[in-house]
C-alpha cells in the first residue's frame, strides 16, 4: 500500500511532463506543415541536367 504514495506523484508528474511538452511543441510550430516530410523522400535531388 506504501508503493501508491510514491506511484501517484510520480504518474501525475510524468503526465504533467507530456502534457507540457507537447503545448510546447504546438506552440512552437512542430506540427505545423505533417505533408511535406513525407513526401520529400520521393524527390530526387540527384537527377540529371537535360542538356
Amino acid at each position: 500500500m506504501n508503493i501508491i504514495v510514491i506511484m501517484i506523484p510520480m504518474a501525475l508528474l510524468l503526465g504533467i511532463g507530456f502534457v507540457s511538452a507537447f503545448l510546447w511543441a504546438t506552440s512552437k510550430g512542430q506540427f505545423d506543415d505533417l505533408e511535406t516530410p513525407a513526401h520529400r523522400i520521393l524527390n530526387d535531388d540527384n537527377e540529371r541536367k537535360q542538356l
